[in-house]
């Protein structure tokens, strides 16, 4: 493979023209076809097969008028609303209502009087009954006094003599008729009253379904206004949710303040903002202070930006016919931009380091890309190898993601292979600044002398001369090779030589500190964000806040539950089942409110909102989600009528249920399949065992260190965590898959060197050491980068991308300089031989990939000999151009 890429990259540095107008043809046609094709983004996280979208699709076909997504809109005035203001906000979501995307909106003021009326109509309705009551019993009384005196009439009529005077006759016979009419008065009261008490009765069960519920908070100040639309809130275009925000500030004329939810206010079209910019800033600073010239370090970035724009740009084009999350653009344009500039610095670097040494340019460039380069192809497999594995989760959204930002990085490893070497062979001597070039020149012009002076040296003891000892056994003053008394003196020198000298302290100390740094990681709860996150300047976090203050955290997310009610009922009857439904909802621990809110045509299908006690996020909201389901049976045992969840919030529970599921073999996949290509890569056992051990503690503390601060809120304030809860649910799944390919970046770079050293003679610790002394420097420049690219999307605009920006920000940091350059050299130094140690029916087996590029450095070797041998008396020399 080394070999391959040696040739690919003498190929692009003579060809430098050509290589460079394709990929500008590449980079152009995609930018064209991301303009012409582009969609638009979504944040829809629902996975096909789970009970929300199930019973979301049978919606859609029952109930279409409530399959929409639906929205809330605060409405705030500080003195309270006045009849003006109400008006104002009554016509301003009439107009929304007439808009074709809107089905209905809900006035909050109409609504709640309603609801206040209901009330005072009951409270007036006990009242009647109450005096009904008073007036059936003075009736009854006055019957039963009557009773007596008929009867006392009977007697005395019965005793009369003569018998039956016609006079008390007639009298017997009026009280008869006066009592058998108030019996029958008292009946009709009686009657009439039981159906006013069945009446109460039932406006009471019906007022007791919307119990709790507000649209108006107690101070009249604060109200809330629903919005159904007629399709999903993901397909609602900008453009749309836009005008929704134009057509209702309107009433801002009036004095009142309007927030509106993050389902409304959220654009996920840019993906790029200031804080992003910032941390490619950082980058270009630390590429300035390594490479010393505006050339040098502009060229990995531009590098960089050339791959970014292929790869997001083609993520772009596919919108229009896939349906893709915001964070899968995101995504890539992270991962692009830190490997774009590390594979191209890495080359760079080495290219530097051979024309110092007096290489020729486009050979340099060659051995560069065949070294190097063989590095980059396999560490930038790696991190494709982790992405496109999360198409095997079984999650749609996670699938497409992962391809996207793996085909990113690939595009990024092609850059570096083929763009890299052109730019490189175009920019010629350039690439390293004047004053290292003098200090490079002044090496040289040191060797020289000394070549000299031991070839006047051997020239005098030939000729029978006797050279001065001491200056002749001054010996080389110049560069030395590898494997020379002088590298292992500098190699044991800083970094790695302190971690090679205390090998044993060094590896309890640095586990024991991962070790605590992850012990938060316990404590992981997960969930999608809701509008809590949102900063708190937003609209979104100021109708997140003012909703959950004056009606309750949990109108923040409602459940929604949708009944399949028995067939031939009658409207009244489907009404009764909906209040049983509704009632039995409510006993369900932590429900606030539970109301019917639709019934279909044929009276089959009903829609209640359930609203639980917390927010969407909260662990007791998706408890209520679980004895929802749980407690399915029982009502339908007790009305008949079979319920199903669905909703972002019973969605957002399902999609962090099945992340959860799909963590465990997903990494087993990810850790097998790059056990496997480490292997390829080192011909070891050990080292790839070593190099997952040291990515699972790198993981544990970088979940360790997202729960402590997202979860608990420490350096809240610094992080702009404002409002703490549950971590992103897809964060841990992606982490895994990120930061794994990264580590194995840095292993392979690392251990490379040291494989490189043994390699080519040295003791197997030496060799740790050695190689760890030509990689170090330019692994910490990679890690800084990075990290500075991940960190500058902790404060993006865009929440959801935050704690991933933070986690992979902070892993990298202590994957590079924890595990990387502390454990592993540390525990390689203890291993010795040993860890290059495999079994020799596996080594005869194994493909030999070459990743150090030892058959690149013989090629050049052979080629410098026969050189030499041609012209034994040529020195080196450097030339700088300045063409």
């Amino acid at each position: 493979m080394a070999l391959l890429l040696y040739k690919l990259g003498k190929f692009s540095a003579k060809h430098r023209w050509s290589v460079i107008a394709v990929w500008l043809v590449l980079l152009l046609g995609v930018g064209a076809s991301a303009a012409a094709f582009h969609g638009q983004m979504s944040n829809n996280f629902q996975i096909p097969g789970t009970e929300t979208q199930r019973v979301l699709d049978k919606l859609k076909n029952d109930l279409p008028s409530s399959a929409g997504g639906s929205a809330g809109i605060v409405f705030q005035s500080e003195a309270g609303f006045s009849a003006e203001q109400q008006t104002a906000v009554a016509k301003a979501l009439k107009d929304l209502a007439a808009k074709d995307y809107v089905q209905a909106t809900v006035d909050p003021f109409s609504q709640q009087k309603q609801l206040d009326d209901a009330a005072a109509q009951l409270s007036n309705g006990e009242k009647q009954i109450d005096a009904a009551k008073k007036q059936l019993e003075a009736a009854s009384n006055q019957l039963e006094a009557g009773k007596v005196q008929l009867a006392q009439l009977k007697l005395t009529l019965e005793q009369a003599v003569p018998p039956n005077p016609p006079a008390l006759v007639a009298q017997y016979q009026a009280g008869k008729a006066q009592q058998d009419a108030a019996e029958a008065k008292l009946a009709a009261g009686q009657a009439q009253l039981s159906a006013k008490q069945a009446a109460l009765a039932e406006g009471k069960k019906k007022l007791a379904t919307s119990e709790g519920l507000r649209f108006v908070s107690d101070d009249h100040k604060v109200a809330i206004a629903q919005v159904q639309f007629k399709v999903s809130l993901y397909s609602l275009e900008v453009s749309d949710r836009q005008q929704v925000q134009d057509i209702v500030n309107q009433v801002t004329g009036s004095g009142v303040k309007v927030f509106y939810d993050k389902e409304i206010t959220q654009d996920v079209s840019q993906i790029f903002g200031t804080a992003e910019v910032v941390g490619v800033v950082i980058a270009a600073i630390v590429l300035l202070i390594m490479l010393g010239t505006l050339i040098a370090a502009g060229l990995p970035l531009l590098m960089a930006i050339i791959g970014v724009g292929i790869g997001v740009g083609g993520t772009f084009a596919l919108t229009g016919a896939i349906e893709m999350s915001s964070i899968s653009p995101m995504l890539a344009l992270m991962l692009g931009l830190a490997v774009g500039i590390d594979y191209s610095l890495f080359i760079v670097n080495r290219h530097r380091q051979q024309i110092l040494a007096g290489m020729e340019i486009r050979e340099s460039v060659a051995k560069a890309t065949g070294t190097s380069g063989n590095a980059v192809l396999f560490a930038g497999l790696t991190v494709v190898i982790a992405l496109a594995a999360l198409s095997v989760t079984g999650l749609p959204f996670l699938a497409i993601l992962g391809i996207a930002a793996a085909a990113t990085v690939a595009i990024a490893v092609l850059v570096a292979l083929t763009l890299t070497p052109a730019v490189l062979s175009l920019i010629g001597q350039r690439i390293v600044s004047k004053r290292a070039w003098r200090k490079a020149q002044a090496a040289i012009d040191s060797e020289n002398a000394a070549a000299d002076a031991e070839q006047h040296a051997e020239d005098s003891r030939a000729s029978g001369a006797h050279a001065e000892p001491a200056k002749s056994g001054k010996g080389w003053v110049g560069p030395q090779p590898r494997g020379s008394h002088a590298e292992p003196a500098k190699s044991g020198k800083g970094w790695g030589g302190l971690v090679t000298r205390h090998p044993v302290l060094t590896l309890v100390t640095s586990v024991i500190a991962l070790g605590l740094i992850a012990l938060p990681a316990m404590n992981l709860r997960l969930a999608l964000p809701d509008g809590g996150a949102e900063p708190v300047d937003s609209s979104a976090y100021q109708a997140y806040e003012l909703t959950g203050k004056n009606f309750g955290e949990g109108r923040n997310g409602p459940i929604v539950v949708v009944g399949d009610l028995p067939a031939g009922l009658s409207a009244e009857q489907a009404q009764q089942k909906q209040a049983d439904v509704a009632t039995e909802l409510r006993q369900i621990k932590n429900v606030k409110v539970a109301i019917p809110v639709a019934l279909s045509d044929d009276r089959k299908t009903a829609v209640f909102q359930v609203i639980p006690a917390e927010g969407p996020a909260s662990a007791s909201t998706v408890q209520v989600v679980s004895d929802i389901r749980a407690d399915g049976g029982n009502i339908k045992g007790a009305t008949g009528v079979q319920i199903g969840l669905t909703g972002q919030t019973a969605a957002n529970v399902d999609v962090s249920n099945k992340l959860g599921e799909a963590l465990p073999p997903y990494l087993a996949i990810v850790v097998g399949l790059s056990l496997i290509l480490l292997l390829l890569v080192f011909r070891s056992i050990l080292v790839p065992l070593l190099a997952t051990g040291g990515f699972l503690l790198s993981l544990a503390a970088s979940f360790g260190g997202v729960v402590a601060v997202y979860q608990w809120g420490w350096l809240g304030s610094f992080f702009d965590v404002h409002n703490p809860g549950a971590v992103l649910s897809f964060l841990p799944i992606i982490l895994i898959g990120v930061l794994f390919g990264l580590a194995m970046d840095y292993q392979v770079f690392i251990t490379s060197g040291m494989r490189e050293s043994f390699a080519h003679g040295e003791s197997a610790k030496r060799a740790v050491r050695s190689g760890f002394s030509h990689a170090a420097r330019v692994v910490v420049a990679a890690a800084i980068i990075m990290a500075s690219v991940f960190a500058g999307f902790i404060f993006s605009h865009l929440t959801m991308i935050r704690p991933l920006g933070f986690a992979l920000a902070f892993g990298v940091l202590l994957d590079a300089f924890v595990v990387r350059m502390t454990i592993i050299p540390a525990a390689m130094y203890l291993l010795g031989k040993a860890a290059w140690w495999t079994p020799r029916w596996l080594d005869r087996i194994l493909p030999d990939v070459d990743v150090e590029g030892a058959k690149v450095v013989a090629l050049h070797e052979a080629a410098a000999e026969r050189e030499q041998q041609q012209d034994p008396d040529e020195k080196p020399e450097l030339v700088e151009s300045r063409s």
